[in-house]
């Protein structure tokens, strides 16, 4: 988590001339009060105590998993969160008004009401979700196309019905959860994918599952969690996606509602990761991907370093170029029989927005 992400997406997008004065917001810190909206206030406190001290005490890292080798202490820790939870409530305001949002430092999609996980201290998602539902918002799909599942977005929508999520994610992978059969009651639709997805089956698995569903729930806004771990050469997963199928179908499902906030997430490859996030916003924003660096975005690329990541193993094309190449592949039974079991699953009800609004007003 160490490794260079947002800094260089924005000095990348700085050097291409894709970030106008009017285009760029700078991220709020939330408030107690807001955190307050997911994370119990204890918490809350002890990571800001942690932050201020520089010291984590026994009970705390047992009770709040702090200060772990998995959620390590780190100078700045409690102001980083909240400024990743204040920008995405001020995305989801900004998108009600009828924008795509890009909010690059979000998708910490780990973390518990009560305690960090997974490099999650808050949980930023969360409260993009929150933000929109509390300004009236009746329908809200969640998309994480993170290679981690989002155990922790699950969890807090689990009992409302105003929230649907899709998850694509690699099988047997940290966390271990989102098995194809955790459907949430019907809300949730699961697909762990096999190690070395291509881009033909995340295609497949659009065409076929995530945009029937999308379309069935017809959602008022969407949050998607756009993390870079699913790219062929992240060392934290088996994936191996191209960025342009991503940017294609983050630009597909952003448009499938008037209101679209698009969050960052994991990434370990600092080169793939800036190329991935610098382009989406490119997209995003309907600019062109130019095949030729200015020399100014070639010495951003060139200045990245990763302990990840032999030196022999960064590839010309991250140094280079913004677009990876195809790699579209073959689908394996494995995907299609994935495909099969997730629509078995997915109940016609659930995915019905009128269902939605009959279980508010049980909820409400």
């Amino acid at each position: 988590m160490a490794i260079a992400r947002v800094e260089t997406v924005t000095d990348l997008c700085r050097a291409l001339g894709w970030l106008e004065e009017r285009e760029f917001r700078a991220s709020p810190r939330a408030s107690l009060e807001e955190l307050a909206w997911f994370h119990a206030p204890d918490y809350v406190h002890a990571l800001q105590r942690a932050d201020q001290t520089g010291r984590v005490d026994l009970e705390a890292r047992r009770r709040y998993a702090i200060g772990t080798m998995e959620n390590p202490l780190f100078r700045g820790v409690f102001e980083r969160a909240a400024t990743s939870v204040g920008g995405s409530i001020r995305a989801a305001e900004l998108a009600l008004e009828g924008r795509v949002v890009f909010h690059p430092a979000g998708g910490t999609h780990h973390g518990r009401p009560n305690r960090a996980s997974g490099f999650c201290y808050f949980n930023d998602p969360v409260f993009a979700i929150l933000a929109l539902l509390r300004h009236g918002v009746e329908r809200v799909l969640y998309v994480d196309l993170d290679a981690h599942h989002g155990d922790g977005v699950q969890d807090a929508f689990a009992l409302d019905a105003r929230v649907r999520m899709i998850s694509i994610h690699e099988q047997g992978r940290w966390p271990y959860t989102g098995v194809v059969s955790d459907t949430a009651g019907g809300r949730v639709c699961n697909l762990p994918v096999p190690r070395r997805l291509n881009d033909a089956e995340l295609g497949m698995l659009l065409e076929a599952v995530v945009l029937p569903l999308a379309h069935r729930a017809a959602p008022q806004a969407i949050v998607l969690t756009c993390g870079a771990d699913a790219l062929d050469g992240d060392p934290l997963s088996s994936m191996t996606l191209s960025n342009a199928a991503l940017w294609s179908a983050v630009e597909r499902i952003a448009t499938l509602a008037p209101a679209a906030v698009v969050l960052g997430g994991g990434g370990y490859n600092p080169w793939t990761v800036a190329r991935y996030w610098s382009g989406l916003w490119a997209r995003l924003s309907g600019r062109q991907i130019p095949a030729t660096l200015p020399a100014e975005a070639l010495a951003i690329l060139r200045s990245l370093r990763c302990d990840l990541i032999d030196e022999e193993d960064v590839r010309s094309q991250w140094l280079t170029t913004l677009a990876d190449a195809p790699n579209p592949g073959p689908v394996r039974d494995e995907t299609r029989q994935l495909i099969e079991q997730a629509l078995a699953r997915a109940d016609g009800s659930a995915w019905n927005p009128c269902a939605a609004r009959q279980a508010e007003c049980f909820v409400s």
